[in-house]
This record gives C-alpha cells, structure tokens and sequence, in this order.
C-alpha cells in the first residue's frame, strides 16, 4: 500500500487591529525608531485587545485555513496548536480552539517548540498522515506575546508581536507536499531566551511576579550567534532531503524574528532578495505565528505560485530549531 503524501489545501492568518508603532514605543520606553529599525528591521507590530487571545486568534485562522481548503471542521481528525502562550494550563489551546470551530472528530493537543513550533507542527502532522492515523489536520501557530514582555526592557519589548497563522494539511496521492523536516535543538544553550515564571518551578507568586519571573529575557547577540547557522544548516539539510538544491528553492519563508538574521541566513543559502519574504517591518516577531502567517501574505501578494518549491526555516527558544521543504500544489 503506498504511503500517502501530506500536502498543505488551506492557509489563513489573523492579526489584530491595534497597531505599535516605532514612534510609540519612543513614548513608552528609551528608544527611538532609528535603533529599532537598525537593529531589527521592524516598524510597527500587532498588540491584541482586550477581549482577544491566542485561542480566538488561532480560531480566526482557522476558520480562514478551513474555508480556503474547503473542508468542514467536523471534518479535521486532528487539530495542532503550536504556541508557548496559551491562554491556559489546562484546558489546552487546542480543546479551546475545537470547541470554538465546532472540530467534534478531532484529536487535540498543543505543540510547544518556541518559534520553531509551526515547523515541528509540519513535521507530525506529516507523521500522521504517513502512518495513516489522519487525512486532515489543522495546524496553527498562534501566539500573544505582547502579554510576555517588560515593556521597560527595550532590548525586548520592541521586538515582539501578537498573531496567528493556519494551514489545512491533507493525505493525497498527488506526490509530496510537505517533502522534508529537519528539527533540531539543543537545551544546553536554554538560558539565552527564557521565560521562567509559571511553570511547576516558578508557579505564581508576590514573588515572581515582583522579580519579574513571567516576562521574556533574551540574550539577543547570543541568540543571533546560533540562530544564523542553524537555520541555514537545517535548511540546507531539508533540501537535500528532499532530493532539492538550493538553486532550486523558488523562495524561502524564514521566522520573522530579526531581519538582520534573515539577511544572514539568506546570504549562507545564497539566496538572493527575491527568493526570500519578509513581512516583519509590520509584525515584528509572531514566534511560532511568524511563517504561516507569512506563507498566507505571501500567497495573498503572488509571490507563491503552483509547483513553487519552498523552504520554512525558523529558530527559537529551548533552544529549537527547523525546516521544512514544501512543494506547492495549491492553487492561489
């Protein structure tokens, strides 16, 4: 019986309304739009309101990923939240992200890989699909960063942003979709970008909430130092693995997490500006967000056509990282 293929039918993004701009942030803390814009690329992000989430984000997604692929959610077996912000411990992201889209045959879990998590998603989501365990699935990157950050930390506060990206991935007999994963990590260098309030080490506290134990701490030229060569290795590997070379690639999707580490990662796979895309001067850093929700902007600007070979390549904290060779079989 010949294993079948996974292939992406559906794609969709939400991010909210409210807009952070440079300018803003020289309000709030000492900085200016020249040290942003230098040091990372960025212009403005997307901060959630109120009344929003990272489950009602991912469910708005969702329902965008759905429709384009056509499939009912009744009809998902399996629904993957990769996030590292879920709006609780317990229920799961996912089981509130099911209930929402009215998913009643689907099995549900979150998937916590830091930025790298919608690649790691990709990956068992193929898994599956490979083992005959599911036909369709739905996988979201959804994350509310904004409610992480220590706003009087300029080395970080400027950095992130709020959002949510999904694909429909499906069994076919149409040849491989998903063509390759490589995921890789390395815990010893965990230190360079934590969060340490809330879990079972640090539950909360007076305490940890006064030593600031819940905002994100991130040792950003260490950071850099790993994230270049690892992205670029793992891209290099998933292509290989997908019987690929780089001169093949019609463009690279990387994690808009900085766009100097774009621009290095690139420069490493010899790829030159119109093979690679970058919306982070809008969003900042969406983490496990960041790639569906560039693939569905992508897709929305023509830069991605069928029969396109793409590569996803993105770096987080853990430390993880990871890639992904797609060959695109949609039809914008």
């Amino acid at each position: 019986m010949q294993t079948p293929d996974a292939v992406i039918t559906g794609w969709g993004h939400y991010v909210p309304e409210r807009v952070l701009t440079n300018a803003d942030l020289e309000r709030m803390v000492g900085t200016t739009n020249e040290w942003i814009v230098e040091r990372s690329g960025i212009r403005e992000r997307r901060i959630v309101a109120d009344d929003e989430s990272t489950c009602s984000m991912a469910a708005a997604a969702g329902r965008a990923a759905l429709a384009r692929a056509r499939v009912s959610a009744t009809d998902l077996d399996v629904i993957v939240i990769a996030t590292t912000t879920p709006d609780y411990l317990l229920p799961t992201a996912a089981a509130v992200v099911q209930h929402e889209l009215g998913a009643t045959n689907a099995g549900i879990f979150d998937l916590g890989a830091a930025c790298a998590g919608f690649i790691y998603g990709l990956a068992v989501a193929r898994g599956l699909i490979a083992a005959a365990s599911a036909r369709r699935i739905l996988v979201v990157g959804a994350e509310t960063i904004s409610r992480y950050v220590d706003w009087t930390d300029r080395s970080t506060c400027v950095l992130f942003g709020d959002g949510a990206g999904a694909v429909v991935v499906e069994a076919s007999a149409e040849g491989p979709g998903i063509a390759s994963a490589v995921l890789r990590g390395d815990g010893g260098k965990s230190e360079l970008l934590t969060v340490k309030g809330g879990g079972s080490k640090h539950p909360p506290t007076l305490e940890s909430v006064r030593d600031k134990l819940h905002h994100i701490r991130m040792q950003g030229s260490e950071v850099f130092k790993v994230a270049v060569p690892s992205m670029a290795a793992a891209a290099e590997e998933a292509i290989a693995q997908a019987g690929l070379r780089l001169r093949d690639i019609d463009l690279l999707v990387p994690h808009q997490a900085n766009l100097r580490i774009i621009e290095a990662v690139a420069k490493r796979l010899r790829l030159d500006a119109s093979r690679v895309f970058t919306n982070i001067e809008h969003y900042g850093n969406t983490s496990a967000a960041s790639i569906p929700i560039a693939l569905s902007e992508a897709i929305a600007q023509g830069r991605v056509h069928r029969g396109d070979r793409l590569v996803f390549a993105a770096f987080g904290g853990g430390m993880t990282w990871g890639a992904a060779v797609v060959n695109w079989t949609a039809a914008p």
